[in-house]
């Protein structure tokens, strides 16, 4: 993994950055959760994110948004984080020219980021919304929906509220040509604690079924209880799979630098 600078419209914006193997390898934007409640590049979702595309072989960027870390530039409740998000696709894209497919990945704030970057580029096969805050943020944008894809909520989420997210999926399930599949993770609250390898194992299925399909993968309606998330496995033979640790802990090998406590404390 390689940390990386590239030019925003305000500014200097920090990366962290992954190259796959295969020069025709998909490539994938993660987007993380809100600047002015902690959110940054190295929050433990958007590790997560990065992680599992990391392991299917994607080349891979996480970024902070303007004013979060090094970057540069004031925070714009939305507007100039759309800008960003621009403007680090575009960074992924002339990095992986042969790339076959291109996804987005958010989390909280960063999966409404990634929603309004999905409906404004046609070049976006597929996306993963992590905890979308559809109580408090308006995505009637999303009409029609472009592309199938993935949203993920916690049953107990003590910030999105579950009903809300439900409701979103039914209504975008109602367009035609487009799939959603929805993953509410019984127990697992906002941040994801004790359910970080729950939500990897579910993206990453996700990912290998749109994969092996090249198209929308197959839906999927209810609730995921975590004994059936537990017996899942997912097809990973590389040796990024194997430094992920045990739920309990959170953790993930050689990453260490990326989970300080004062990274994701008070996240949104």
């Amino acid at each position: 993994m390689t940390e990386v600078l590239f030019n925003g419209h305000a500014g200097r914006l920090e990366g962290r950055y992954h190259q796959g193997e295969n020069p025709n390898a998909p490539v994938a934007l993660i987007l993380h959760p809100h600047p002015q409640y902690g959110g940054t590049m190295n929050n433990k979702v958007v590790y997560t994110l990065f992680s599992v595309f990391q392991s299917l072989g994607f080349s891979v960027l996480r970024f902070n948004f303007r004013s979060v870390g090094r970057s540069q530039g004031e925070f714009e409740d939305g507007i100039g984080e759309l800008s960003d998000a621009t403007v680090a696709l575009d960074w992924l894209q002339a990095m992986n020219p042969d790339a076959k497919q291109c996804w987005i990945a958010g989390y909280s704030f960063g999966a409404w980021i990634g929603l309004q970057l999905l409906m404004r580029r046609p070049d976006i096969n597929n996306f993963i919304a992590v905890s979308p805050p559809a109580n408090e943020k308006d995505f009637s944008f999303l009409a029609p929906c472009p592309t199938s894809g993935l949203i993920t909520q916690g049953s107990i989420d003590e910030i999105v509220n579950p009903a809300s997210v439900t409701t979103l999926v039914k209504r975008l399930n109602t367009q035609r040509n487009v799939v959603v599949d929805y993953a509410l993770i019984e127990g697992a609250d906002h941040m994801y604690n004790n359910h970080l390898i729950d939500l990897y194992k579910i993206s990453g299925h996700y990912i290998i079924d749109a994969l092996k399909k090249g198209g929308p993968a197959r839906k999927r309606r209810g609730r995921r209880r975590k004994s059936e998330i537990e017996n899942e496995m997912l097809l990973l033979e590389s040796e990024e799979n194997n430094d992920m640790l045990d739920d309990d802990t959170d953790d993930f090998a050689d990453e260490t630098d990326d989970f300080a406590d004062d990274d994701f404390e008070d996240e949104e």
